[in-house]
């Protein structure tokens, strides 16, 4: 079984993503991670290389194949994309909402934490600006994902479980999608 869990910035996407794979025992994937690896080696930032991918194709066409391919050789994983229930249409998919202020706050946090092993946003110098960021950074991915796809991956009508995280624990939220996909999966 593969699921994908996508979301808003700062909607614990990641933290979730992981948290699912070691209760079923599955591997666990980042787009964001895959993301931040690009922008490291083009040395912009995540808000930049958004930006960036709004005129060059080639970098979301690079993270489409890598999942589309994880889609076709794996299966027993979670991944955490924004766009991966797309290109990986047999998956259970599950969609995160979370208020842009509580989003903004938890990924302020993660600035200041310094969190081990993530490369965080270098616009998140203030709860505000990292706010202003967050809100940038969704309309280019509406922009992009409306233009290269033809898609809005915020449109929730597209996932099998819709899960508002904002006022929610990890562990809630991710008792909620082992429920929901063995609910959903009679053979897990």
């Amino acid at each position: 079984m593969i699921i994908t869990i996508s979301g808003a910035p700062g909607s614990g996407k990641s933290t979730v993503a992981k948290l699912v794979a070691g209760k079923l025992g599955f591997r666990h994937y980042s787009a964001g991670d895959f993301m931040r690896e690009i922008a490291e080696k083009r040395g912009v930032s995540l808000l930049e290389l958004g930006k960036a991918a709004e005129k060059d194709r080639s970098i979301d066409r690079e993270l489409d194949e890598r999942t589309i391919q994880l889609g076709k050789r794996e299966d027993d994983f979670v991944m955490d994309s924004r766009l991966a229930y797309h290109f990986i249409p047999t998956s259970f998919k599950v969609f995160l909402e979370v208020d842009d202020r509580e989003a903004a706050s938890r990924i302020f946090g993660d600035v200041k934490k310094e969190k081990a092993g993530r490369k965080v946003e270098k616009e998140s110098t203030t709860l505000a600006a990292t706010l202003a960021a967050i809100k940038k950074r969704r309309k280019s991915e509406e922009l992009r994902y409306r233009k290269y796809y033809g898609l809005n991956p915020y449109d929730e009508g597209q996932y099998d479980l819709v899960i508002d995280t904002t006022k929610a624990t990890p562990n809630k939220v991710v008792e909620k999608v082992v429920t929901a996909v063995k609910k959903s999966c009679s053979s897990c």
